[in-house]
């Protein structure tokens, strides 16, 4: 077996074998497999990040718009329909492009009425579902509470 590796090391060295051994080509496979592991562990916890960053993200658009659509229309009710066609008062122009929605992560929503205790909001309030987690349905308005800004959004899964 030792004339073996030795006859192989020298037509080796020659030049008379080119390429890789069977164990090279396994540790290779190994330190690769070891980094991919490495890399997958790392960005595990990503994607709830950016659920929780794309719900602040878009309350605190949602909000400003309804700031700006208070202060120029004082006696108008704020409706999703006011905030993405715009009113007179501002030529018409929206005040969002779209309304947001990244369900089943979380949901936006106006309010209509006011809620029942301890929700109580008032009418063209935004209000922010994220439960049940991973599950949420734009259209229910059972698990909707008010947005008070981006902690409102920490269990967004």
């Amino acid at each position: 077996m030792t004339n073996t590796l030795h006859r192989l090391k020298h037509q080796r060295d020659t030049g008379e074998i080119n390429g890789f051994t069977l164990l090279e080509v396994l540790i290779v496979i190994v330190v690769l497999g070891i980094l991919a592991a490495v890399v997958i562990f790392a960005l595990g916890g990503i994607s709830g990040k950016t659920a929780v960053a794309a719900c602040e993200a878009d309350g605190a658009t949602v909000s400003s718009a309804i700031a700006d659509f208070n202060n120029q229309n004082e006696n108008t009710a704020v409706t999703t329909a006011g905030l993405l066609n715009g009113t007179t008062a501002n030529g018409n122009s929206s005040y969002i492009q779209s309304w947001p929605n990244n369900t089943p992560h979380y949901a936006f929503a106006l309010s209509t009425a006011v809620g029942a205790p301890p929700h109580a909001t008032a009418a063209g309030q935004l209000e922010v579902s994220i439960t049940p987690a991973g599950a949420v349905v734009a259209a229910t308005q059972a698990n909707y509470n008010p947005y008070a800004g981006p902690s409102s959004c920490l269990g967004v899964t």
